[in-house]
């Protein structure tokens, strides 16, 4: 309940909160299968936020990015579906690791870039940029549901407004979560019994998400800035350490 809540709030609200609610799952579902709870009421979660934030996403941004968070999905499916036996050599714990550190590793860069420019710099729209962060997320989204902070990064990069920030990244999880679902359910992540779970948890995410959107009013632009790098830093933290 408590992780459907929290993925409610970082749908409509703060993005990269609902992160916390992987590892509050796998505390009590094993990895593999956590994924597959997870991976329904994120899609649920969606529905709220492209409903609400449906004409505020940058589309220009999304076209960037899809295609190459496709192709990374794809990538991340082949290496779950061709490990023997269900293993692969980046398990769970390197797995973390490697996404923790590229991420702290990015809002480094991104704080850097931010201090050292203008505001009225550029905004960065190099073509490898949105082709790196996209199949960087969609490999790190198909493996284990934690392509939020990277997808965070990119938007921070992009200066979008908060609600233009958070339509966008509505939009980009609406699509790329149920491009994952054909996927995840022929690797068995979904199955009968765990959707029967998520139907538990619905009534929590409803809330989460109506809670978001009221917490997204109230904030100022800056003061959403500063909330969704310190989510974001201390998400890559808790999965290297």
């Amino acid at each position: 309940m408590i992780s459907g809540l929290l993925i409610g709030l970082s749908k409509t609200g703060i993005p990269g909160a609902g992160f916390a609610a992987i590892p509050l799952v796998a505390m009590v579902i094993p990895a593999r299968a956590s994924t597959g709870v997870v991976l329904p009421m994120l899609i649920f979660g969606d529905f709220f936020a492209v409903i609400y934030y449906r004409r505020k996403a940058s589309w220009v941004h999304l076209i960037r990015l899809l295609p190459w968070a496709a192709t990374g999905i794809i990538l991340g499916y082949m290496i779950l579906r061709l490990a023997p036996g269900g293993r692969i050599w980046l398990d769970d714990l390197r797995l973390s690791r490697v996404i923790g550190t590229v991420i702290l590793v990015l809002l480094v860069l991104n704080w850097w870039y931010q201090k050292s420019q203008r505001e009225e710099a550029r905004i960065p729209d190099y073509w490898w940029f949105a082709a790196g962060v996209g199949l960087l997320a969609g490999i790190t989204t198909m493996m284990a549901n934690a392509a939020g902070p990277i997808l965070i990064i990119y938007l921070l990069a992009m200066r979008l407004p908060k609600i233009e920030f958070v339509g966008t990244a509505a939009w980009y999880f609406f699509l790329l979560n149920w491009f994952k679902v054909p996927f995840s359910t022929n690797l068995g992540f979904i199955t009968l019994e765990s959707l029967k779970l998520n139907l538990l948890v619905l009534p929590a995410i409803t809330l989460g998400a109506f809670l978001g959107i009221f917490v997204l009013r109230k904030i100022p632009e800056k003061t959403f800035s500063v909330v969704i790098q310190i989510v974001a830093a201390a998400a890559a933290w808790k999965l290297i350490f």
